[in-house]
């Protein structure tokens, strides 16, 4: 019980002399650092919080206004036009003050006044200035002397050195689109996938919505646009995520991958200990909002709400609704190996483990011979079931005792870690198998060795590999993905490692050992654990995983047909699914839509009347090659203008979505809601955008290539497919879908793939008059 004597700071004993005190210093040196530390964090909240409140202005710029403002006083000029005089009479009246503090304080005040007045000047210029999106409709590579000046006004506005919150007040709010908007670009969404009869009963029904209920259930909504900062974001979290009460495990969660070809290390504690002090190293610049906003084209902002919620976050089940518990700081992690909890403090002497600490508290674990308690190996399943068994479980068996304070220190860790006891990765001898058990490992593991519930939860394998498990509700992929890149960038170009493998530094035997968490499972409860790992298991085994690299061109001969890699790539998806299944079927691309406050995604219909005519030309030998590059070109536009609509606020889903839920609070009925509402989305597809560029320079480092990641299928009878396009030879795509479909095979679906993105591509190569 070594660890009990180090977390008492002092003894006492009773003596015929009195109580003799028995002090720790080094306990009491250790609570004075952790106060310390909790002291930083508090003034470096508070600075960031003057900073972030006075944006665009500065709060050194409160001093040159103020003074500006005095030196005219002294010049005899009055600047306030009356004003100042005004607040000295006041003053005097008061019969405090001499006249001279009282020109002091009536200068000062003033000035104040006309400094906050220019900040929200410039804020809601700003905000006006953001609300303008007409620029992304323009011609590709064509900027109109409007636009440049537009640009030019944004970047006037947006001041110097921006923090990562500080354009959140300036952002505009989601506007609400018209009804019959929506449902014009609905119906023109649903036309080629419907039979002439059905979309005329559609149509009628869509009509009657516009027209009659649709106003209605709008007038709430946008009441509610004008109240609440985002009109979709919180009714999307609650009703998507959090009321869903299936498992989030392969059903909501998503994963990233480690380097595509390199491991930079294969001793499993040194990768885990430069991977997690990378991702404290992260979670401490977004502590002190050092993270630079994202900004489309260098100029326009993103919303970066999402990244409140990235550490320190647990999503706890409930009945009927689970909630999302956030934390502002931990100082632990939960490490998970062979069937055992351990607690790592991330903290000595008042600051952060270093790598090769780090990778010896790992590597402690990993020599751990101890055994699970009983109940224990298996816990996590529980997270990898149903949602309700896990609610009452957790409310009759954790809520007191040594399980509640295990329960506490998992779900109020700042991330979880599994030390996973597999190998995986990519392996050039066999390239399909081994990625494809590498994006299961990192998707379900063994369905019990990861705690879906966390934000977070951090993999390494025993080979080295390493890769990422996201809770969904929190954030979006594109949060995680910013965080990963920065995670392998630092791991492998800042942190390094020795020749023989290990994380550089020294070891430091003070350290205290990580501590076992207890538990007292009683058998009721090793019940339900296994009835939802036996749940997570069916779930996890009927998953049918094809995640590869496509090698042949990447992004630079795509752009060098003068079109969009993410149309091109969209469209030799339809005509991949139009090979693979004889149909066309209802396709969900995501699309964000963080230019505005607290946006999260919307979605983009890549299924177009467009899109059909080109996949029915690809298979029609008698369509000249001229004919299907003119048909792609038009489907590729029509797609790009569609991604507009959906990132500025004109897609038709999530307004539909919330017109429905308003339909559910008020307890009426529409035929029209209801069926848009149960439509399966069969092929559902998102792309993992790089963001921070700048980190990897793949011209010097080619090898350093990601592997991107990937989520499960969304319907029982579809495919799920994402990718990530990297830099300008390579994308990667995971492409998943149920084995206990007899329509589906994401193998199948993998090939038609790839034999439609070089059938696009020789459209171009083959064509005589095209540029190439």
């Amino acid at each position: 019980m070594a660890e009990a004597h180090q977390a008492v700071a002092f003894q006492f004993t009773v003596t015929p002399d009195g109580i003799d005190l028995q002090m720790s210093h080094e306990a009491l040196k250790q609570i004075y650092l952790s106060g310390l530390h909790s002291w930083k964090k508090k003034f470096i909240r508070f600075k960031n919080g003057i900073i972030t409140g006075v944006f665009p202005a500065s709060p050194s710029s409160w001093l040159i206004v103020v003074v500006g403002v005095m030196s005219t006083m002294y010049a005899k000029i009055d600047p306030s036009l009356g004003i100042i005089a005004k607040i000295n009479r006041t003053l005097d009246a008061t019969g405090y003050l001499s006249s001279r503090t009282q020109n002091v304080v009536s200068g000062v005040l003033f000035g104040t006044g006309l400094w906050v007045a220019l900040i929200v000047t410039m804020r809601y210029s700003l905000k006006v200035l953001l609300s303008y999106h007409g620029w992304m409709f323009a011609e590709h590579s064509k900027m109109s002397r409007a636009t440049k000046i537009w640009m030019m006004m944004v970047r006037l506005f947006s001041g110097r050195r921006p923090m990562l919150y500080s354009f959140q007040t300036s952002l505009p709010r989601l506007p609400v689109p018209a009804v019959r908007d929506t449902v014009s670009r609905y119906l023109e969404s649903v036309k080629p996938l419907m039979k002439e009869a059905d979309f005329k009963r559609m149509t009628a029904l869509a009509q009657d919505f516009a027209v009659s209920l649709g106003p209605r259930l709008q007038w709430y909504l946008k009441l509610k646009s004008w109240w609440a900062a985002n009109y979709v974001s919180d009714w999307w979290e609650e009703y998507i995520y959090l009321r869903g009460r299936g498992p989030l495990m392969v059903n909501s969660n998503y994963y990233a991958m480690d380097l595509l070809y390199i491991t930079p290390t294969h001793v499993q504690a040194a990768r885990a200990g430069n991977g997690i002090h990378a991702i404290l190293l992260y979670r401490r610049k977004l502590d002190r909002e050092e993270i630079k906003p994202i900004l489309l084209g260098s100029t326009v902002p993103l919303c970066s709400a999402q990244w409140e919620r990235m550490f320190n976050t647990s999503r706890i089940p409930g009945e009927e609704t689970d909630t999302i518990q956030h934390l502002r700081d931990s100082k632990h992690i939960v490490v998970f190996h062979r069937g055992r909890y351990f607690k790592v403090w991330l903290y000595y002497d008042g600051r952060l483990l270093k790598p090769r600490e780090i990778e010896q508290q790992m590597q402690r674990i990993l020599d751990d011979p101890s055994e699970p308690q009983p109940g224990e190996a298996k816990l996590a399943a529980l997270t990898a079931g149903d949602r309700v068994p896990w609610a009452r479980c957790r409310q009759a068996y954790f809520g007191h005792g040594k399980n509640k304070q295990s329960l506490d220190a998992v779900e109020k860790a700042a991330f979880f870690v599994t030390l996973d006891e597999t190998e995986q990765g990519y392996r050039k001898e066999d390239p399909d198998r081994s990625m494809d058990s590498y994006a299961k490992s990192l998707l379900h593991g063994q369905c019990f060795d990861r705690w879906f519930d966390k934000s977070l939860t951090f993999i390494i394998f025993k080979n080295g590999k390493m890769g990422m498990n996201a809770e969904h509700s929190w954030a979006d992929a594109p949060i995680v993905a910013h965080l990963w890149e920065y995670v392998i960038s630092i791991d492998s170009f800042q942190l390094g490692y020795e020749e023989d493998g290990h994380c550089k530094g020294d070891t430091n035997p003070n350290i205290p050992y990580p501590t076992r968490l207890q538990w007292d499972i009683p058998e009721e409860c090793q019940e339900v654990i296994e009835t939802s790992l036996s749940c997570a298991n069916l779930l996890a085994d009927d998953v049918d995983f094809y995640s590869f690299p496509f090698t042949t061109f990447g992004k630079g001969l795509i752009k060098k047909c003068r079109t969009s890699p993410d149309a091109f790539v969209q469209l030799a998806l339809q005509l991949a699914h139009y090979k693979d299944m004889g149909k066309f079927s209802l396709t969900y691309e995501a699309s964000m839509t963080r230019l505005f406050r607290e946006g999260r995604t919307e979605t983009v219909r890549s299924c177009t009347t467009e899109s059909c005519s080109f996949v029915l030309a690809m298979v029609d030998p008698t369509q000249t090659v001229e004919q299907k590059l003119k048909l792609f070109k038009i489907a590729a536009e029509k797609h790009q203008h569609l991604y507009r609509l959906a990132m500025t606020g004109s897609g038709v889903d999530r307004h539909l979505f919330c017109l429905y839920v308003v339909s559910k609070y008020l307890a009426v009925d529409s035929p029209f809601l209801k069926e848009v509402l149960s439509e399966p989305w069969r092929l559902s597809t998102s792309q993992t955008p790089r963001q921070q560029v700048e980190l990897f320079d793949l011209e010097k480092n080619p090898e350093f290539v990601s592997s991107g990641g990937g989520f499960g299928p969304v319907a029982d009878d579809g495919y799920g497919v994402s990718y990530i396009i990297v830099g300008d030879h390579l994308i990667s795509f995971h492409i998943s879908s149920k084995f206990s479909c007899p329509e589906t095979d994401s193998h199948r679906f993998g090939k038609h793939l790839k034999q439609a993105m070089t059938d696009i591509i020789g459209l171009f190569s083959f064509c005589p008059n095209s540029k190439k």
